[in-house]
């Protein structure tokens, strides 16, 4: 072995490995590692440190350099305090001493359990050794998992970092927020209620300049996370932005259980559905409010890809199509007057058989949410009494209405799956009788194994949709407050439109490509649904002018 090569001397501490106090410390295994290369003479000691990393996991950074150094020949000899510094996966653990190390020609010592791999007699109860280790990170995962569980049940919050928006209060560990943070924050949810996209708000805030979550975490608190870029401090990413928008605890809510691992091996992210999740309410100060969320989640419903365009389109996703449900594209007349900008069917557009045009210019399309938006927030204000009452009333019908279908496809779905468990049921027998081949039982049972998986993942989908119906209630108070907020509205902006509307749903005209034909638009308000007012205004002479609903 030549001089020239290093000895490596590795360190490594975990959360978990923690709970044993000062032996295990870094500060520790550094002097122990220290003083063996001195007392042994090993030439070139150079230390390797994983501070926070489990043994379990092998791709912890200072190691897989490690690993890099040795595969180019610059390591002869790896020192570690004990086996479980290396590792405690059992067999990652032997395969890199049994068979990686060697491979290089490296010489492997782990110092309290008496292993070095120059002398064969010392390795014997190694691969007890590297069982028991493996033993010990499973039965602390199961008791991580246990408190953890017990913690998420009392509506406590299971990470360990507060969330870029928020700061630990030093005594309590408590969320507050860290305003400067939080008016980014802030300014992150407004630019996506107004229409913008994860994409356009990350290109946004990096052409600013503003400190993306985990450099701004470590400049400000010295807290590093692996996603930091020391290089990159204004960079954002587009998953960045997006998971952001999509975090409850900017609402002051704790949701626990969203994310879950497989094991304490596969440490791969599952996310769970939010009635899966553990909800509590209120457990901090909230960044945004229930409005701008309710808002900025109606938009992330439509998510599309990002348009060559860099103008905004105000109605992005409200438009539908009456008649197939998709959302209208809105084509830009860049060698024409603005007013020539319109709407066509995105089915239409992809397959001219499969629907109509539903053409409807942007222009026409703003008069009449306008004067609509207009009428319907004055008659809030003015008669909110009668307003309620018409409300309650009409949504009371509708709701009746859409609960009956919904349960009539319910008990169909489900007397379709009682039908399908007692065809398998009669299959299976006669495959144990011996009454049909096992042959013959698997091209029987294929086609009904696809329906039912569908009507196993469907029943509890029209089973949540009828829960959510049956709870639902016009939330009038809500929209008499906007229109008590809003009493002079002059232009239609994406805050404005998504702050009142839901959906805007365009009907194909009476006579297609008419110009002076009727169209009907039926605007759907969020909180209370679609106000009926059928009207016809009276065509002008330069374009046509729809009915409205």
């Amino acid at each position: 072995m030549s001089n020239q090569k290093k000895t490596a001397l590795y360190c490594r501490l975990s959360q978990d490995d923690g709970l044993d106090g000062d032996s295990n410390s870094i500060q520790n295994q550094k002097s122990i590692l220290q003083r063996f290369a001195e007392d042994h003479h090993f030439p070139n000691p150079c230390f390797y440190v994983d501070d926070g990393f489990s043994g379990g996991n092998f791709q912890r950074p200072a190691f897989q350099q490690m690993i890099a150094d040795m595969e180019n020949g610059e390591i002869g000899i790896i020192v570690t305090k004990d086996l479980s510094r290396l590792g405690r996966n059992q067999l990652h653990t032997g395969l890199y001493i049994e068979e990686r190390f060697p491979m290089f020609g490296v010489r492997y010592i782990a110092i309290n359990d008496n292993v070095d791999t120059e002398n064969a007699e010392s390795n014997d109860l190694m691969p007890f050794k590297n069982l028991f280790n493996e033993w010990f990170i499973r039965d602390t995962s199961r008791k991580i998992r246990a408190v953890q569980k017990s913690k998420a049940e009392r509506g406590e919050r299971l990470g360990t970092r507060a969330p870029y928006g928020y700061a630990k209060e030093p005594e309590t560990k408590k969320l507050i927020v860290d305003e400067e943070a939080a008016a980014v924050v802030k300014r992150i949810f407004a630019l996506c209620a107004a229409g913008n996209g994860p994409s356009r708000i990350a290109t946004r805030l990096t052409k600013e300049k503003v400190f993306c979550p985990s450099y701004y975490t470590y400049q400000k608190y010295g807290l590093t996370h692996s996603a930091l870029d020391i290089t990159k401090p204004y960079h954002w990413s587009d998953s960045a932005v997006a998971n952001l928008l999509e975090n409850e605890i900017y609402l002051g809510n704790t949701v626990n259980y969203r994310f879950s691992t497989k094991s304490y091996k596969d440490k791969r992210k599952i996310e769970h559905p939010r009635e899966e999740c553990l909800v509590f309410e209120n457990t901090h100060p909230s960044i945004i409010t229930k409005e701008i969320w309710d808002i900025v989640q109606r938009v992330r419903k439509n998510k599309r890809r990002r348009t060559k365009i860099d103008e905004q389109n105000k109605y992005s996703g409200l438009v539908i199509c009456a008649d197939c449900g998709k959302t209208m594209v809105l084509h830009r007349a860049h060698t024409m007057s603005a007013d020539y900008n319109h709407f066509t069917c995105r089915t239409y557009k992809k397959d001219g058989e499969a629907c109509t045009a539903h053409y409807i210019r942007e222009c026409i399309l703003d008069e009449i949410v306008l004067e609509d938006l207009r009428r319907v927030t004055a008659e809030a204000r003015e008669h909110p009494q009668e307003f309620a009452e018409y409300l309650n009333s009409k949504q009371s019908a509708e709701l009746q209405k859409e609960i009956r279908r919904l349960e009539k496809e319910k008990a169909a779905m489900q007397k379709r799956k009682a039908e399908l468990d007692a065809i398998f049921k009669k299959l299976y027998e006669d495959s144990v009788l011996r009454r049909i081949t096992a042959e013959q039982f698997q091209l029987l049972s294929a086609s009904y194994t696809d329906e039912q998986a569908k009507l196993t993942e469907a029943l509890p989908q029209r089973e949540s949709e009828i829960q959510r119906l049956k709870e639902t209630v016009s939330n009038t108070a809500a929209f008499l407050d906007k229109a008590k907020r809003y009493t002079d509205i002059q232009a239609l902006t994406p805050e404005l439109l998504r702050l009142f509307i839901q959906k805007i749903v365009v009907h194909e005209k009476e006579v297609k490509w008419s110009k002076h034909a009727p169209q009907t638009v039926e605007i759907h308000y969020a909180d209370i649904g679609c106000m009926e007012n059928r009207q016809t205004a009276k065509p002008e002479q330069h374009k046509e002018i729809p009915m409205v609903s």
